[in-house]
This record gives C-alpha cells, structure tokens and sequence, in this order.
C-alpha cells in the first residue's frame, strides 16, 4: 500500500475523533457515533483510492451510511477492502468513561476476512509469547507457558478480560493460577494491541466478544509480531445463518491473524477519543484542538504517532451537537 494513502486515513480516524469528541459524557452513544460515521465517511470521500467496506456499521437496510458493501472514495486509484470502527466504545463516550478510539484497517483486496456480526471466541498475546499459546488450551496452561515466554512470574502476568457475566468462570481460573485480571467495560480492539506492547503492563488478552474487533486487531497484532487466535460463536440460529452464507461453513476452525488478515499490504490507523492504553484523546483548547494518533504499515514494520494541531473551529464543533 502506498505509504502516502496510509497516511491519508489519519485524516479519517482524526475527523471521526473530534467529531464523537464533543459527546463524551452526554449520555447519547447512538449521537456520538453518528457523528463520527458522518465525518469518517466524508473523508473517506475526499480521497483517490476505490475502497469497498467489508466491516462496517452493518447491513445496507441497517445502516445508511459506512453499510457492509458501500464504495467510498473518489473511485479512482487503488482498489482496497477497508474496516472500520468509526467510534470503538460508544458506551465509554456516551458516559464518560476510560479508552475510546476512532479506527480504519486498509488492505489491498480481498485481504481482509468479512466477518459476519457475531461472537468469537479469542485470545491474544505479543511476540514474545506468539508461538506458545493455543486456543484449546487450557487457561491455566496458556497463562503458565505465556509467562515462561516473556520471562515473568505467574503472578506478574496479567489478563485482560471484558467485564461481562459470561467471562466469571474464566475470571476464577485465572486468579486461581496466581495470575492478575484486569477487567474493561469496552474496547477489546486496544485491549489485543497493548499485548503487543510490555509497557502497557498487558500480556493477554482471553475471552469471548465481537468478531468484528477480532479482525479490526488482527492487523496490528499481526504487524507487532504478536498473534491472535479466534473462533467464531454464534449466539443463535440467525447469527450462523448469516456466519454461513459469509463463507464460515466451519464452525470450528480457528483463525489466526494471518486468517484474518492475509498477505502485508495493510494498514491500521486510529486516534483516541478518550484517554487509553494506546493512545490519548482529544484536547480542546481555545484556539486549537489537538489530536494523538498512530498509523501501523505491515509491509513496513513501522509504526508512526501523530499529534496534530487543528485550528479551532467554534462552529463547526457546535455543528457536531446538532
């Protein structure tokens, strides 16, 4: 992928941010992500390249904008599968709360699985524990071989899980290894990611929640050396239809990140919301605003931050509430 085009979705992720921004802590998620598809999607817009959304707000009759299907872009230039999370954790901004990213992965086409909305289960780690793990496993000997991996005690190691009532007899088993949990409401896409990163003091992340996320992580994960490993879990009949025609016709199968995510033409680009474990939020200030963001290529290895300084806009910013 053209590193110039890689660069081109900060501006993406960057409207989406500011634009979900200014909803944090008023109590309207559906409000707070609709003004980031709206930006996301005109940005999108703003740029030659023909890409075709395979992860997005949903099905066409669901969602009028960012749809499963939908073509953004100029139409001209590379053609390119494109997910999105125009705002990961709308919870977290409706209410205020830790850890909210806006978030494109690019890849060249065909590259990136469709995944149909449903649950995986998953488990992921950072390089140095990549060659260790086995979704099949159990808890206790996964956490015990990531340990000897990284070179930590068992009881230095710590899981992160999503807080939900499904994850109890997970949570048990890992306390009762000695290992430590460290429990979010939301946002397991950058929950994945800080296992890629020692000084995020996370070294794994276990537990059922969105597919969608698990392909939305796939590419970073995969980027950083670390390694992702899910299976699908339907909730119900409806869901397995659908996971079905997508072409997940075994139910089985577990999906590594280069299932995921195929070949190194791919990118991943995000900029935080709300402070995080990878990134911070925005800042308003009284003339300018500013925003923190990072761009990963896989063909490159690299990894860029990005902080910008937008010019204030006092209108525009009120526009967003309406």
């Amino acid at each position: 992928m053209d590193r110039n085009l890689a660069l081109e979705f900060i501006r993406v992720t960057e409207a989406a941010a500011i634009a979900s921004s200014q909803w944090i802590g008023r109590g309207d998620k559906h409000a707070a992500d609709g003004a980031a598809v709206k930006q996301m999607r005109n940005r999108f817009n703003q740029i030659e390249f023909r890409g075709k959304i395979v992860i997005g707000e949903g099905k066409k009759d669901k969602a009028p904008e960012l749809f499963n299907g939908e073509i953004v872009g100029k139409g001209s230039g590379p053609e390119m599968d494109i997910a999105v999370d125009p705002l990961e954790c709308t919870d977290s901004v409706a209410h205020g709360r830790y850890n909210a990213l806006a978030i494109v992965v690019a890849g060249a086409a065909g590259s990136l699985l469709r995944a149909p909305d449903t649950y995986v289960q998953k488990i992921v780690v950072g390089k140095a524990a990549s060659g260790v793990i086995d979704l099949d496993a159990p808890v206790a000997d996964n956490i015990k071989k990531t340990a000897t991996a990284i070179g930590k005690d068992i009881r230095e190691i710590t899981v992160m899980v999503l807080d939900r009532e499904r994850h109890e007899k997970l949570i048990e088993q890992i306390r009762s290894v000695g290992a430590r949990v460290r429990l979010i409401t939301d946002g397991d896409v950058a929950g994945a990611i800080a296992t890629c990163f020692p000084e995020s003091g996370i070294d794994m992340l276990i537990g059922t929640g969105g597919s969608t996320e698990g392909v939305l992580a796939a590419v970073p994960v995969k980027t950083l050396g670390g390694q992702i490993y899910s299976r699908f879990t339907p909730r119900n009949k409806e869901e397995e239809k659908e996971a079905f025609e997508m072409g997940i016709v075994d139910l089985h199968k577990i999906y590594s990140a280069e299932d995921l995510a195929r070949g190194k033409d791919l990118t991943f680009t995000a900029t935080g919301v709300i402070d995080g474990p990878l990134l911070p939020g925005i800042i308003v200030k009284n003339d300018y605003i500013i925003s923190h963001s990072m761009v990963l290529r896989t063909k490159s290895g690299t990894i860029r931050y990005i902080n910008t300084h937008h010019r204030h806009n006092k209108q525009e910013l009120e526009a967003y509430l309406s």
